[in-house]
């Protein structure tokens, strides 16, 4: 068993720390969340936030963009050119796809300083692309209503985690400890 431990030790720590950071960081999220009361329909504000910043892009591009609260459920009703053209929800604002980045940024350790930086860069740039990605699907959406399952389940998911992806092999190829070891 020592041998077994010694020789996947490797894997075994980059596990262990990626599922802590995971198991963490979605507790906190998770108590941030349960802070809004769903049965009144509240919007955590961060949802919120993320569906203003889509307003606002798709206002700087001269289109007609507003968004409000749902009556019915928790989340921000999307408007384009006066149309609902999607409803923007909890699982929509990045969040969750900010943490699965973090974990396996800090499972594979880097320098501390170089590790900060690189987790406000990478969630401020998945953040970005985020807000942009609701933009696009909200302009598509309104002038492809019938490829909504292609758009929405298919190509825009595809995008934001192949950036994440991105940033993960430039973050151990370029800063992690592991950069330039060879095995």
């Amino acid at each position: 068993m020592k041998n077994y431990f010694l020789k996947y030790k490797p894997f075994l720590l980059f596990l262990a720390k990626f599922l802590l950071t995971y198991l963490v960081l979605t507790f906190c999220y998770q108590l941030y969340l349960d802070s809004f009361n769903a049965a009144v329909f509240e919007v955590d504000s961060f949802t919120k936030s993320v569906a203003i910043q889509t307003e606002k892009l798709l206002l700087a591009f001269s289109a007609d963009a507003s968004v409000t609260p749902h009556l019915s459920e928790p989340s921000m009703k999307l408007f384009y050119n006066h149309e609902y053209v999607a409803r923007v929800v909890e699982g929509c604002n990045g969040l969750s796809v900010i943490i699965l980045f973090a974990s396996f940024v800090v499972a594979f350790t880097g320098k501390l300083r170089q590790t900060v930086l690189f987790l406000l860069s990478g969630s401020l740039l998945v953040h970005i692309l985020n807000v942009v990605r609701i933009a696009s699907l909200a302009y598509f959406l309104y002038h492809y209503p019938e490829q909504e399952h292609l758009l929405h389940g298919v190509l825009f998911p595809l995008c934001i985690y192949g950036v994440v992806f991105i940033l993960w092999i430039i973050w151990v190829n370029k800063f992690s400890l592991y950069a330039g070891k060879t095995v």
